[in-house]
């Protein structure tokens, strides 16, 4: 046998000396064997490093105790969210395979339904679907959406409060003395950025600032878009003293761009983001920023998958978690 090659049951049968059926029986516990031909034959699997396939394991037993990960893109915000999801899954007998599909934005609308089609059924059991576009429940497999453009109230759904997250920076900016303040949105498809410009315009009506719309630019939580958004702000001919983003990702963006155009942050602009990815703490000035428990929201959308593939009862289909104001050195009082 070729080193490079696939272990097979076929390989464990003959290097043990027995039946297909008496590997079978070892690989699924079943009882027949004798002890020690048990022990050989389990000695062999570690020898050769035999994995039994999932399809044929999912045809056999209805099942892989596999939990599928479905992510747009692998950035900041997924790549925390599946820490939280390792987490939840350990010591439940259940393993995860994650699925991206690789940033290929150019049809966004879908792109779960179409990967969870070929996942679902003989490679995984359920899935955890990060942002997804399209909630339904006619998916085949039962499922956890993570911060989902749109659903109904009966799909099982994890979030945070986006809203109140909002409302709570642009009051930090507006106690520090900050009125003329802009706010790069996120994506316009994605309630979570919906509901982050609705806490923006709720917190500056509720001091009594008037919105200028013309400092409302999309962002659309990507570096570049926001890096263009952000040099449209800060060369207009009065540009803002603070700029909230809707994601760190614009936020650090934004304040490269500032750094570019000889800006300095904070004295000469404050800048807040969302989401408290660790990038947000590594760069120069760090990052204030309000932040989202997004490993706890991989956590308990991993923890409520479960209890549907146990056919337990839920408490919630909506979990929104708290958000939190983390300042740092990234605002302060405007100049004077």
């Amino acid at each position: 046998m070729s080193k490079s090659s696939r272990v097979t049951i076929h390989d464990v049968a003959r290097e043990a000396g027995v039946s297909l059926s008496t590997v079978s029986k070892v690989i699924n516990n079943r009882y027949g064997v004798a002890a020690a031909t048990s022990a050989r034959v389990q000695k062999v699997i570690a020898e050769l490093g035999y994995e039994a396939s999932l399809v044929a394991q999912s045809l056999r037993n209805h099942e892989t105790k596999v939990i599928g990960i479905l992510v747009a893109d692998l950035e900041p915000f997924s790549t925390e969210l599946l820490k939280g999801a390792a987490e939840g899954v350990r010591g439940t007998g259940y393993e995860l395979v994650i699925y991206s599909a690789g940033g290929r934005t150019e049809a966004r609308d879908g792109w779960e339904r179409r990967y969870l089609s070929r996942l679902s059924g003989t490679l995984i059991d359920g899935a955890v679907l990060v942002t997804p576009t399209i909630v339904s429940a006619q998916y085949g497999a039962p499922f956890v959406a993570v911060d989902p453009h749109t659903g109904t109230s009966e799909i099982p759904t994890v979030d945070a409060d986006n809203l109140r997250g909002a409302q709570t920076a642009v009051h930090h900016l507006i106690e520090l003395g900050h009125r003329r303040i802009a706010m790069l949105t996120g994506r316009p498809d994605l309630m979570s950025a919906q509901l982050r410009e609705q806490g923006f315009r709720t917190g500056m009506a509720q001091a009594g600032v008037p919105v200028d719309e013309s400092l409302l630019l999309v962002g659309d939580y990507r570096a570049d878009i926001s890096a263009e958004a952000a040099k449209a702000l800060l060369t207009m001919d009065e540009p803002p003293t603070a700029i909230f983003a809707a994601n760190d990702i614009s936020a650090i963006a934004t304040l490269e761009v500032a750094v570019d155009l000889g800006l300095e942050v904070p004295r000469d602009l404050s800048i807040v983001g969302f989401d408290n990815v660790p990038e947000s703490v590594l760069c120069t000035p760090s990052l204030t920023t309000v932040e989202q428990p997004i490993r706890e929201m991989g956590l308990r959308a991993v923890e409520l998958l479960l209890q549907l593939l146990r056919a337990e009862s839920i408490p919630a289909t909506h979990l929104t978690l708290d958000t939190r104001l983390v300042v740092r050195q990234s605002t302060s009082a405007p100049r004077r």
